[in-house]
C-alpha cells in the first residue's frame, strides 16, 4: 500500500490548537491564486483562506454573494497548488449550505475533492448548526464564522461593529460555545468589540481568528490585497496597510506606457 506525505504541509488543525495552548499567535490572509499563494506560503504564514471575498477583490462585485461554489473551487485548486507548508481554508459561498444540510454535505465534499484543501469555512451560529454538523460528521475540518457574517449583509442592512448591545453579544458568545461542540477546530470573529472578542478566546479552547476583533483573540487574519495597500477605497479601522501597492503598480504602469510609445522598450538587450 503506497503511502501519503504529508511532512511538506505542516500547519494542522492540531497545530493550531497547540499554538494557542502556548500562547502562539496565528497569523492568516487571504489568496486566490498561484503565485499569491506562493508568496505567503514563502513568508511562514499559518493560515491561507481562500475568501468569497474574490467576489469583492478579484470580480468587482460590491458583496461576496455572487460567487459561485464552481468558482470558488477554481480559485482553492490555485491557491492549493502553489502552498507546502501553510493550512488552506476555503470559504463555503452563499446558497451552498444555508438552511440544508444535504446540499452542505454535498458542497463540502465536491469542494475537498476537487480543491484538495484542508478544511472549510461556513458563517453563522445556531441558524446552521446543522449543516456544520453533518459536514464535520464526514470528517471535514470546519472553522466557523461570528460577528459581522458578510453573506448576510443584506439582513444587516450595514457593515457597521456587530454585537455592541448586549442581547446580540450574549448570542455571539452561545453561537461560539455551539460550534465548539459541534467540533469546529476555530473560528473567526469580524468586526466585534475587543473585549468580546478576548471573552470568547478565554472560554474557548478553539483558536479565534479576529478581523477587527481587538488584541485579545489568538490571531488575525486580513484580505492580502487590503493590507498590501492594492486599492484605497476600503480603509476600515482594523486594517493596518504594510504597503502602497497601488502607487508601485500605478508608477510601474505608467513607466511601461511611455517606454512603449516613446519607443525606449524593448532595448537592445530585450530583443531577439
Amino acid at each position: 500500500m503506497s503511502s501519503v506525505q504529508t511532512e511538506e504541509r505542516v500547519v494542522t488543525t492540531y497545530r493550531l490548537w497547540e499554538m494557542k495552548q502556548r500562547g502562539e499567535k496565528i497569523a492568516m490572509l487571504t489568496a486566490y491564486d498561484y503565485t499569491m499563494a506562493r508568496l505567503l506560503d514563502a513568508s511562514g504564514i499559518d493560515i491561507i483562506l481562500v475568501g468569497d471575498s474574490a467576489a469583492n477583490v478579484i470580480a468587482g462585485h460590491v458583496t461576496t454573494l455572487p460567487i459561485t461554489l464552481d468558482q470558488m473551487i477554481y480559485h482553492a485548486q490555485s491557491v492549493h497548488r502553489g502552498v507546502k507548508r501553510a493550512m488552506v481554508v476555503a470559504d463555503l459561498p452563499f446558497g451552498t449550505y444555508q438552511g440544508n444540510y444535504r446540499e452542505a454535505l454535498a458542497s463540502s465534499i465536491r469542494i475537498m475533492k476537487e480543491a484538495e484543501v484542508d478544511g472549510l469555512k461556513l458563517e453563522g451560529g445556531q441558524e446552521v448548526i446543522d449543516s456544520i454538523s453533518r459536514v464535520i460528521s464526514a470528517g471535514i475540518p470546519v472553522m466557523g464564522h461570528l460577528g459581522l457574517t458578510p453573506q448576510s449583509i443584506h439582513k444587516f442592512g450595514t457593515y457597521s461593529v456587530r454585537a455592541r448591545e448586549e442581547d446580540e453579544a450574549r448570542k455571539l458568545l452561545h453561537d461560539a460555545h455551539l460550534l465548539e461542540e459541534a467540533g469546529c477546530f476555530g473560528i473567526v470573529l469580524e468586526k466585534i468589540p475587543a473585549r468580546l472578542g478576548a471573552q470568547v478566546a478565554s472560554e474557548l479552547k478553539i483558536p479565534i481568528i479576529g478581523i477587527g476583533a481587538g488584541n485579545g483573540v489568538d490571531g488575525q487574519v486580513l484580505v492580502a490585497h487590503d493590507m498590501l495597500g492594492a486599492n484605497h477605497e476600503f480603509s476600515p479601522r482594523f486594517l493596518r496597510r504594510y504597503a502602497d501597492l497601488a502607487a508601485v503598480m500605478t508608477d510601474a504602469f505608467s513607466h511601461y506606457v511611455a517606454d512603449v510609445k516613446s519607443g525606449d522598450f524593448p532595448g537592445d538587450n530585450e530583443q531577439y
